[in-house]
């Protein structure tokens, strides 16, 4: 059950927004239940076997996952260092299970390129979401041990892991930002938080339909076409994949997020903020304080300071920052071609730390702001290459030779290997079928207009307090002009829900 979906906007949200309304003004904590068993309903509707539009399997996960994680949490808080045996247990059996189901089918076709056998391990199916509601709850048993956390009641902690918005694609919701607010008062203020959460909602329809979408047309099948060895590719299509991968998972993350933060405002709850326009930044750093900012959270607080940090010299961190970003390559997804991607991101860092402390001790000016943010773009233009090549689309193609062999010819591409030789016939055929300002207008969106978060900003559409700003005429507010905007937004939106197609993260 997509947010892009009928069956979720016109039918679930509408039911369940109903349901709570009524219940959260009656006495007691039903509304609570009643968001967690809808959540759960969610999350079991959903089934990779269209034969079976039901499947307890999934629910029980989930279900067992939150209860032993809830009851360690229990057993560990307050314990002090006395917890630790049980808090190493709690991670050793989360990463457990995420490793079985994520990169069992990994390890077998290792093992079959290594020595032309059969590791034998059985078919298994990633489960929605695991990813995210893994490191959720990793991060609330170290809190625990840590004396952070209170004695929440199962109902909070089974919705504070389930809640729908986040459950399948994040943020990575953090215990003291959402279960503070499962106790606030009964009255919801739904007429002031709905039309909030509505328009954020279609403003993230609208990315994801509207642009993201139409950017996969173009670089699907240059994609499709390097994975295949037919020919290679020339410079002109090679830069044109890349780019239009690069405003794909923009704008279908950024998309996500937005339809997240939108669907728990309309409930009163505000989510974190996930997502700040990131091809803005000036550095490789500025880059993962923008994207994906509730992982970036996690790998630092989580990984990277109980690695050691910065605390144990030069050598150490720029070690630690190498493991931390390969590691959270591995996290995207099961393929080579990922720990290409995060050892690409680790690289750029250290480089980017490098400078920085070579520029403080010079007494150098830094960069100026727009040769940042372009050097910054280009490094991450050229590590989405290897992040496409191996995604779940191009795997259940091909195998991952097909991914890395991708990744090789686009790369070589990009710099020239091919020459500077104009399209053949089948590559003008892709790329005049569709029209440039597809890629061209969302490249200069990225770059030149406002986040989500700061045209909201004055209704506060996340956790955070953002930063005071001056009136702007792009602040959104009730008025003519933006329910004019409002309306042509669901327009479109409402025109294209002939082509829903999956989020890049939905399965991860």
């Amino acid at each position: 059950m997509l947010f892009n979906s009928y069956t979720f906007l016109l039918l679930f949200l509408p039911v369940v927004l109903a349901g709570f309304l009524v219940l959260r003004r009656l006495p007691g904590r039903a509304w609570v239940w009643w968001l967690a068993v809808a959540s759960l309903f969610y999350y079991g509707s959903w089934n990779p076997d269209p034969r079976e539009p039901w499947s307890p399997l999934w629910l029980f996960l989930i279900l067992a996952s939150c209860a032993v994680n809830f009851l360690l949490g229990r057993g560990i808080s307050g314990k002090g260092a006395g917890s630790r045996p049980m808090l190493v247990i709690g991670v050793v059996v989360n990463l457990a299970v995420l490793a079985w189901f994520k990169y069992a089918g990994l390890f077998d076709k290792t093992w079959l390129a290594l020595t032309g056998g059969d590791a034998g391990l059985p078919d298994v199916i990633l489960p929605l979401g695991i990813s995210f509601f893994t490191f959720q709850q990793i991060a609330y048993l170290v809190d625990a041990s840590r004396g952070e956390t209170a004695e929440y009641r199962f109902g909070d902690y089974l919705l504070f892991v389930t809640f729908f918005p986040q459950l399948i694609a994040g943020p990575i919701v953090h215990h003291k930002e959402v279960m503070p607010q499962f106790n606030s008062g009964r009255g919801i203020g739904w007429a002031r938080h709905f039309p909030v959460g509505f328009a954020i909602l279609l403003v993230g329809l609208f990315k994801k339909i509207a642009v993201a979408d139409p950017c996969a047309q173009i670089a699907n099948p240059l994609f499709e076409l390097a994975a295949s060895g037919d020919r290679p590719l020339t410079m002109v299509e090679a830069w044109t994949a890349a780019v239009a991968y690069a405003m794909q998972i923009y704008f279908d993350f950024s998309g996500y997020s937005d339809m997240a933060i939108g669907a728990a405002r309309m409930f009163g709850i505000r989510l974190p903020v996930n997502f700040a326009s990131p091809y803005k930044a000036a550095s490789i750093a500025d880059f993962w304080r923008r994207w994906h900012i509730t992982l970036s959270r996690f790998l630092r607080d989580y990984l990277y300071i109980p690695l050691g940090g910065n605390r144990h010299g030069v050598v150490r961190r720029y070690g630690n920052l190498l493991l931390t970003m390969v590691l959270g390559g591995l996290w995207h997804g099961a393929g080579w071609t990922f720990l290409l991607w995060g050892f690409l991101h680790g690289i750029c860092l250290c480089v980017n730390h490098g400078w920085s402390h070579l520029r403080a001790r010079m007494s150098w000016r830094a960069l100026p702001k727009g040769l940042g943010q372009t050097l910054t773009f280009l490094a991450v233009l050229v590590a989405w290459v290897p992040f496409r090549a191996g995604n779940f689309e191009l795997r259940a193609e091909g195998s991952t030779g097909d991914a890395l062999a991708a990744t090789k010819a686009i790369l070589g591409s990009m710099f020239g290997a091919e020459g500077l030789s104009g399209l053949p016939d089948k590559a003008s055929r892709v790329i005049a079928s569709r029209d440039p300002l597809l890629v061209i207008i969302p490249l200069l969106a990225c770059f030149l207009l406002p986040s989500t978060q700061e045209i909201f900003r004055r209704y506060r559409p996340c956790h955070e307090r953002l930063p005071r700003a001056g009136r702007r005429w792009w602040h959104w507010r009730p008025s003519p002009f933006f329910t004019v905007a409002t309306l042509v937004l669901l327009l479109v939106v409402g025109l294209n829900f002939d082509k829903v197609s999956e989020f890049i993260y939905f399965q991860f």
